[in-house]
């Protein structure tokens, strides 16, 4: 069946839903997706894709990868991220997921437009959203757990807003030296500057990240970028 729109634009005409109509998320995907000829949200994802870009994206990481995940708002970079944590399991790794830009409830969400119940027990891994996430906490946290992990940071941008956390670039480093040392793979998701939307480019690079204070962005070895229903791996280092 054929969409009127990519699935990234019906989730964002359904957020808006959610807030017009004051009602759930969940909901707002699930008449979206009656109005799209589907049952509910969860039917339409698994009717409109037999092997999700996430999937192909899995195949791609290797031990030991820092990898940069960017995007303009509205692109779908925190659910890719979400789903990337969600399945780690596949990797035979335990899925991680940390966020300073959103909330328990904002989380549940996300899982909804993903087809999932937070509650269904359908995901194996921890969301964590503490205000004190820094590169030095992730690793904290990472060297807890004896088995192998993906962990997925939200996002780049915050990580040094406190005065008290080490410069970003000294944090990207710390990260890089402990997955290097490790064998985790940590996924850092980004924003792309602005400037980016009245450029001709039909996909956003590593020249497009948002960068406030100064970052070598050699220290990734992957970059994973979305737009306008697109998503595209390359060779960052």
């Amino acid at each position: 069946m054929h969409l009127s729109a990519p699935i990234y634009r019906l989730k964002r005409q359904a957020r808006l839903m959610a807030r017009r109509e004051r009602i759930p998320l969940h909901e707002a995907l699930d008449k979206m997706a009656i109005e799209e000829g589907f049952q509910s949200w969860s039917h339409l994802t698994s009717s409109t894709s037999t092997k999700k870009p996430v999937a192909t994206i899995l195949t791609q990481f290797e031990p030991g990868d820092l990898i940069l995940v960017g995007a303009r708002p509205g692109q779908g970079k925190t659910l890719l991220g979400l789903e990337l944590a969600s399945r780690a399991t596949e990797l035979g790794r335990k899925g991680l997921f940390f966020t300073l830009d959103y909330h328990e409830q904002d989380v549940e969400e996300r899982f909804s437009s993903l087809g999932i119940d937070p509650r269904s027990g359908r995901h194996d891994m921890i969301v964590d959203t503490s205000d004190e996430v820094s590169a030095d906490y992730v690793i904290s946290c990472l060297e807890l757990f004896r088995e192998p992990v993906v962990a997925v940071i939200d996002y780049l941008q915050l990580l040094d807003q406190k005065r008290t956390n080490p410069s970003l670039d000294d944090q990207i480093r710390s990260l890089r030296r402990h997955v290097k040392a490790t064998g985790a793979i940590c996924a850092m998701i980004s924003q792309i500057d602005r400037s980016f939307d009245l450029s001709d480019k039909p996909m956003p690079d590593l020249s497009d990240v948002r960068l406030p204070n100064p970052l070598d962005l050699s220290a990734f070895d992957k970059a994973c970028f979305l737009h306008n229903g697109e998503i595209r791996m390359d060779q960052a280092a």
